[in-house]
């Protein structure tokens, strides 16, 4: 086996020379391939005849298909397949046996052994072949064949139960923290595979699942219910366990102020005016301000209303508190601190920005190559490559 030198001049990304074959759709499986590509491979995602669906999730819609899909395709080429021809099948085996490292499906739970593109049938294949699952409830248990989303498995995985405010409904984490979340696990699982064939030439089979995601983000709520033997509750903007520790009204707006310690508690009573609360023994410690917050909430929220969000700001970093205004999307993009890193990028062939990765290598962000590719652009070129070598040419 013949291991190759992502380390050789010229590869700037570290995946520079690994090819990923991607059956990705929707979110989780294409935010995977989109990390491996940002980290400089190449990405062959395979799509149905009618196209990934996240093509048509809009309005909004950007360069003519769904915002969401251009926001998780980039640097990829796309191969439309029809999965269930046993001749395409074929094909695309001998393509992988050729020329892919990786494989990366999130396929319908069972789906992919269906069709003979299973980790069991490739790696038999090619043993050095590193193959990565991401279900929805894993590969064990009663529920492994069961399809999931991301709302469904922050529900079930019992993140909906501490979101939100007291007394009110469950309500979902807007941002797709699930699908994302399996998304990172799976790019470090293939990172952490690769490294390995590096090491002993031998190939892997990486499995992730949303489930499994979404337990890993209940890590401290489940040692907090462990540890003191009650339900995590609903906290609104604040957090368990850590008091003040939560957003405010002030004039204008919302500021969340972090007094996680009782040294920061004396800076944040002395910047609002109030030194002598830090003193008071229902607030000394943060064991005492926890038992007493909601009176202690209670003499902070008026005194908050007095200013805007500004000149609290301003304040607090005085005094060395930390603090953050609750900002919008457009405020988040537009301001100075991610302009100066750099991560809202241009994308080549896009008219629009897109976030680019959250890593950067010798101070350098990977940038994008090239914006999501349309749909069945590279068919000629991929199954060109699989006649050759079927002939005998490669």
């Amino acid at each position: 086996m013949v291991v190759k030198n992502n380390n050789a001049p010229g590869n700037a990304l570290p995946l520079a020379g690994i090819t990923v074959v991607e059956f990705g759709h929707s979110v989780a499986g294409p935010y995977a391939g989109q990390i491996l590509s940002d980290l400089g491979a190449e990405v062959v995602k395979i799509e149905k005849p009618g196209g990934d669906d996240a093509r048509r999730w809009g309005p909004p819609y950007l360069d003519g298909v769904g915002a969401t899909f251009q926001a998780l395709n980039r640097n990829k080429r796309s191969v439309v397949a029809r999965l269930r021809e046993p001749q395409v099948v074929s094909k695309l085996m001998d393509y992988i046996d050729a020329h892919a490292d990786v494989v990366l499906q999130n396929l319908r739970p069972g789906q992919a052994d269906e069709l003979g593109l299973g980790a069991s049938e490739l790696r038999k294949r090619k043993p050095t072949l590193i193959y990565c699952n991401m279900g929805a409830f894993g590969d064990k248990g009663p529920l492994k064949r069961h399809p999931g989303y991301d709302p469904l498995m922050q529900a079930f995985g019992g993140i909906m139960s501490v979101v939100g405010e007291p007394g009110r409904p469950a309500v979902r984490v807007g941002p797709s923290i699930i699908d994302s979340g399996t998304a990172m696990w799976a790019a470090l699982g293939i990172v952490s595979a690769l490294y390995r064939l590096r090491e002993t030439g031998v190939g892997s089979v990486v499995d992730v699942s949303l489930f499994e995601t979404a337990a890993a983000w209940m890590t401290v709520p489940a040692a907090q219910y462990s540890g003191g033997g009650e339900l995590p509750r609903k906290a609104g903007s604040g957090q368990v366990g850590i008091v003040p520790y939560r957003a405010y009204q002030t004039l204008d707006g919302e500021l969340v102020v972090a007094a996680g310690n009782d040294v920061t508690f004396r800076q944040f009573c002395a910047a609002i005016g109030h030194p002598g609360w830090s003193d008071q023994a229902e607030f000394a410690s943060n064991h005492a301000r926890v038992v007493n917050a909601e009176t202690l909430y209670g003499l902070i929220e008026p005194v908050m209303l007095t200013k805007t969000s500004k000149d609290w700001s301003a304040q607090f970093e005085a005094f060395g508190v930390p603090c953050a205004q609750v900002q919008n999307i457009a405020q988040m993009l537009e301001h100075e601190q991610t302009v100066a890193l750099g991560i809202y990028q241009d994308v080549p062939g896009s008219t629009s920005k897109l976030m680019g990765l959250p890593i950067s290598f010798d101070g350098e962000r990977p940038r994008p190559r090239s914006a999501a590719p349309a749909l069945g652009a590279d068919n000629a070129m991929i199954f060109a490559a699989c006649e050759k070598q079927r002939s005998g040419h490669i």
